[in-house]
């Protein structure tokens, strides 16, 4: 049982408010931890004992080397359970009854809230794996897009180079066969002059 839990209990043990009762056990706490530290004992009969003790120096001896040692002074904070809460803890006879659903809580009013925070839980995961799955789906389109832009230029340019080479290389025996024929024809003109003479 923590603070908020004590609060709850106490609230629907006496039938006040929740604020109330947490302001009056902030105020508890701290008339009493002020009282006690100024060296006076606050005592609640039937529960506890609240005590400062002061512990004056002293001699001891080192469990090791059994050499005496000089111990400080100290102040030490000690709470002692009285006569009453002893006997309510030992025999739970004695303890004194709680109503209904103070403590433990009644399950039915924490069994909805569980159920509520796991339908939230599942619904969140749900829609985590929704939008994960549409973001995969988007990427998967994206990129089967780029993927098809990025061939069809490939496909074009090779095309080009193609049509480059073939007509480079029709073009090139029509240059180079005059070059042939043309020192045939100056052969002949020499042969027919030589003849002549």
């Amino acid at each position: 049982m923590n603070r908020r839990d004590l609060v709850q209990a106490v609230s629907s043990q006496s039938n006040v408010d929740r604020k109330e009762v947490d302001l009056v056990l902030k105020g508890f706490t701290d008339v009493v931890t002020a009282v006690v530290s100024k060296g006076e004992a606050v005592s609640i009969s039937g529960f506890a004992k609240f005590v400062k003790v002061d512990r004056p120096a002293r001699m001891g001896r080192n469990p090791q080397t059994q050499q005496p040692v000089r111990i400080k002074a100290s102040k030490k904070a000690r709470i002692t359970p009285l006569k009453g809460f002893k006997d309510a803890v030992v025999k739970t006879s004695l303890a004194p009854k709680l109503e209904r659903g103070v403590w433990p809580p009644a399950p039915a009013a924490k069994a909805p809230a569980r159920k509520t925070t796991a339908a939230k839980s599942t619904a969140a995961k749900t829609t985590a794996a929704k939008k994960t799955t549409a973001a995969k789906k988007t990427t998967a389109k994206k990129t089967t897009a780029r993927k098809t832009t990025a061939k069809a230029p490939a496909r074009k340019t090779a095309a080009k180079k193609t049509t480059a080479k073939k007509t480079t290389a029709k073009k090139a025996p029509a240059r180079k066969a005059p070059a042939r024929k043309a020192p045939a024809k100056k052969a002949t003109t020499a042969r027919k002059t030589a003849a002549r003479r």
